[in-house]
């Protein structure tokens, strides 16, 4: 299979979106993992969609190498009330509403891999529609990506290519370096 990301953009620390069938967004996340933290990234994925417990087991039985992964994980505490964050592996955001904890777990995660090669998998925009109005997700994106650019950091973020407001799209595709239909 082709790779999704092209491994000399990823090198030069672009930020890309894609847009993936509903149905397609987990398979298309593993794929994005494998394919990344094999060129020696080490991945941090920002999870809105999935809990932390559950990605860890299908990028295991994918063959990923768990260490190649950390999580900040806006689902678990949502949906189960409490949970311990293990440094350097999994942070906990109380629900992704909280842009605010959301934004300071992303800034002590990155720090926590200061000089490591690095890439944010966020995943995804779309569930973050659930919770919150499209502008605060702009304005969170808008937040990240700079953050990333500062730091000189790759990124993705991974979005339904259906059902997202075309002005939403726009806005999203002025913060990304690529966008890229992946299907």
């Amino acid at each position: 299979m082709a790779a999704i990301v092209n491994p000399e953009d990823l090198a030069k620390k672009q930020i890309f979106l894609i847009l993936v069938s509903a149905a397609n967004m987990r398979q298309r996340n593993i794929e994005l993992i494998k394919e990344i933290s094999s060129l020696g990234y080490h991945m941090i994925v920002i999870t809105t969609n999935f809990p932390y417990s559950v990605l860890t087991k299908l990028y295991s039985e994918s063959g990923i190498d768990p260490k190649s992964v950390s999580f900040i994980d806006t689902v678990t505490r949502n949906s189960v009330g409490s949970a311990e964050n293990i440094p350097r592996v999994v942070r906990y955001v109380n629900n992704p509403t909280n842009l605010t904890d959301l934004g300071i777990a992303v800034t002590e995660v990155l720090k926590e891999n200061t000089g490591e090669k690095v890439c944010i998998l966020y995943d995804s925009i779309s569930t973050m529609l659930i919770y919150l109005a499209s502008p605060n997700i702009s304005k969170f994106i808008h937040f990240v990506t700079n953050k990333l650019r500062l730091m000189d950091i790759s990124g993705v973020f991974l979005a339904a290519e259906k059902g997202l407001d075309p002005m939403f799209v726009s806005q999203l595709t002025t913060f990304v370096d690529q966008v890229i239909d992946s299907g």
